[in-house]
Parts: structure tokens; C-alpha cells; sequence
């Protein structure tokens, strides 16, 4: 896939975190229009989180396009009149998008299935923009490979024909390979960002990893790709001061995203946040796709067997429940847990208890808050996190 137009090479740390914020901060998706316009015939799929097949998208010609609502730069002012305001804010600020024509230019929006009020979101995006390809993508919740596998299979194919149609083109098997191979790249590259992150915490301040991982979700996977390499060359030669800071997993934000500044003051009160479940599209499979054979079923395959664990998946086995929280916490060494859930979040709040229960028997500290993506107040939570942070370093896993 062509690349999006950049002005010259970065060859500095800063240079790469400048660009990403600028993509971050840009609700007009300016980078993705550029790369629309840049040939006739391109079209951009938007998709909303947790999980999508980007490698289908991708396999169309097409750029799979992150929209993660409006974050706290966009008021919302129409988008309340469609959803109650008992719910999440993210619908509402999808919704904004689309109504002020900030999402005029996307061709198609997939709906994974994340809870219902994504689930009606599909419907109103269809009301609102008829002309537009909108697809709820449903994902099995039954893990068997004769069942969730192959009602997967179907779900895929259902994509790679409704994507057909909208482009006037096959997607044949081998570039679904050729795709499957770029995201395992992709994958593998986030991995062991993820693990120097791990190793040296104070070298990858937690908003640069964010804006990082979210940059991958607003350009083409190849320069993704390549964007990730540099930053990673640069960081495993540059040093930077080490604080006295504990080492925490941040869980609960893998839908609606929080403020730039949440996950500022989170570290800034001593907490070096050293796992994460933002932006899980990137992590979604834990192994390579396998590149022989089927395509659609190989994504099927890796779906049910080397699928991320989390409050958006039903786990069947009571005795398993919470369990890939406490081990995320033991291979990255975290010294505890902050549950941070956007309110009214169904799947992140509704899981909570039963992921402390867990962390209790495995004797590992955690703190909860709750936050919007247009949160604007963080002294509390910084003063929460600080006091938790001070409560590991004085106790230890007794606090």
C-alpha cells in the first residue's frame, strides 16, 4: 500500500512523537484524505474498536482507518440528541464526527461487536448516511473451531464480499496473504515495542507509546511499520532519567479512549504504566497468521486459539476468570493494577469484580477510577494514582 505524503525523513525521538501528536490531534483526518485524493479510485473503511480483520481492508487496496471517537477537542452537541446519556460518550462523539462532516470522505465503517450501543450505532450510521458501506462485523464468543471458528469464516467472507462490491473488485487469496504478512510484521514489531517498554519504562514515557499506537490506527500498516523500527532505534540508544516509579498495568480503556492528559498524570504521580490494553487491534492475536492455506480460515484459526483475553470476551471456565490479568501483571513484573473504565462502559465494569477477585487471590494491589474521553479535571486522579503508587513502594504487595 502507498505511503501517506511526509515532508522528510525523522531522525529523532521528538521529530516521530511531534508527527503522531499531530495525527492524533487532527479530527479532520486530514492525513487520511491526502492519501484518499492522492489516486483516483482509493477508499478509506473506517473502523470502530476493539478488533477488526484489517488485513481484509487492507487486502482491498483500501486504508483501514482508526476512528476512536472525538477524544476532549470535540464538543458534542448533536450527538447527544441520538443516544441517552446514560451511556458511554463514545457513540455520541462517533456521531458528532459524522454529523459536523468530518467523516464525509470514508467510503465504509465497520461495527465490531463490542457491546449493543456499537451494535446500534451501525443502525444510525446507516440512517444518517445511507450511501455509505456500513457493516457490523460480528465476532464469535463460542471458541470451538466447528463452531465460532467457522461462523468466523462466515463473518469473513461476508466482509470480502461487501468490500468487493464497494470497490468493483476481487480480493483474491494471495493478497490476503500478502496483507496477512505485513500485519504479522506489524505485530511482531508492537510485541517488542512492547517488550522494551517493559525492560525500560523510563525510556518510553507512556504518552509517547500511546500517540504511537495510535498513529498506526490513522496510516497505511507499512509506514506503521517503519514508524515503529526508527522510534525503536533511536529509544535502545538514547537514555533517559530513571524515577523511583512503580511499574503498573492500566486496564479498562480498550474501548473508549482517555485523555492524553489521564495517561500523562497516571505517570506523573510515579507510575511507570508498563502494559496497557489500549488500541487492542494492534495485540488482538497473540501469533503469526500462518500464510499457507486458507486465508480466511487461517484468520479464523488465530482468532479462536490466539486471541487476547479480555472483559470483551466471555470466558466460559468461572476458574479462569481474570487469570490473563494476573499473568500480565507477572511477565511484565507489574507491582500492581489501576482499573481505569470510562463510565458506563457495560463490558470493562460489568467484568471488574470479577478481575479483582483475581488479583486479590494472586495478593496484587490495584486502585479504580472512572473517566470520559473529555475528562478535563485530572488532580484527582493523579492524587489517587500518587497515593497508590506511595502505598506500593512503602508496603509492597501487602498494601
Amino acid at each position: 500500500m502507498a505511503k501517506m505524503n511526509q515532508a522528510e525523513p525523522m531522525t529523532t525521538s521528538e521529530q516521530i512523537i511531534a508527527h503522531c501528536q499531530a495525527l492524533f490531534d487532527d479530527l479532520e483526518f486530514s492525513a487520511a484524505r491526502r492519501w484518499k485524493d492522492a489516486e483516483p479510485g482509493r477508499k478509506v473503511i473506517a473502523f470502530m474498536p476493539i478488533y477488526v480483520p484489517r488485513e481484509i481492508i487492507h487486502a482491498a487496496g483500501m486504508l483501514p482507518l482508526g476512528v476512536f471517537g472525538g477524544g476532549d477537542q470535540l464538543e458534542v452537541i448533536q450527538g447527544d440528541a441520538f443516544f441517552q446519556s446514560y451511556i458511554c460518550r463514545i457513540p455520541r462523539s462517533t456521531i458528532e464526527l459524522v454529523l459536523t462532516g468530518r467523516l464525509d470522505f470514508v467510503d465504509g465503517m465497520l461495527f465490531p461487536s463490542i457491546c449493543d450501543v456499537i451494535r446500534n450505532l451501525s443502525g444510525m450510521l446507516k440512517m444518517i448516511r445511507p450511501e455509505v458501506y456500513s457493516h457490523y462485523f460480528d465476532v464469535p464468543q463460542n471458541y470451538l473451531d466447528g463452531v465460532g471458528g467457522d461462523y468466523y469464516c462466515r463473518e469473513l467472507q461476508d466482509l470480502r464480499e461487501g468490500l468487493e462490491k464497494l470497490s468493483g473488485r476481487k480480493i483474491t487469496d494471495e493478497a490476503i496473504r500478502d496483507s496477512i504478512a505485513v500485519y504479522n510484521e506489524n505485530r511482531r514489531l508492537v510485541n517488542r515495542f512492547y517488550d522494551l517498554r517493559a525492560r525500560y519504562p523510563w525510556r518510553i514515557p507512556a504518552a509517547e507509546a500511546y500517540l504511537l499506537m495510535r498513529a498506526g490506527m490513522l496510516m497505511p500498516v507499512e509506514e506503521h511499520n517503519q514508524l515503529l523500527l526508527d522510534y525503536m532505534a533511536i529509544t535502545e540508544k538514547t537514555d533517559r532519567p530513571q524515577r523511583d516509579n512503580c511499574r503498573v498495568v492500566v486496564s479498562g480503556m480498550f474501548c473508549e479512549q482517555p485523555p492524553l492528559n489521564l495517561i500523562k498524570s497516571i505517570e506523573l504521580a510515579g507510575c511507570y504504566v508498563i502494559n496497557d490494553d489500549f488500541m487492542l487491534v494492534n495485540r488482538w492475536l497473540t501469533e503469526d497468521v500462518p500464510l499457507a492455506g486458507d486465508p480466511l480460515r487461517n484468520l479464523a484459526t488465530a482468532f479462536i486459539h490466539h486471541s487476547v483475553k479480555t472483559s470483551a470476551t466471555y470466558e466460559p471456565n468461572e476458574a479462569e476468570k481474570g487469570l490473563y490479568l494476573v499473568d500480565a501483571v507477572r511477565r511484565s513484573a507489574a507491582e500492581g493494577v489501576i482499573f481505569a473504565a470510562p463510565s458506563f462502559c457495560d463490558p470493562a465494569l460489568l467484568e471488574r469484580p470479577m478481575l479483582q477477585d483475581a488479583l486479590n487471590a494472586a495478593n496484587i494491589p490495584y486502585i479504580s477510577f472512572k473517566y470520559a474521553e473529555n475528562s478535563g479535571q485530572m488532580q484527582p486522579i493523579r492524587e489517587q494514582a500518587g497515593t497508590f503508587a506511595d502505598s506500593i513502594k512503602l508496603w509492597g504487595a501487602e498494601a
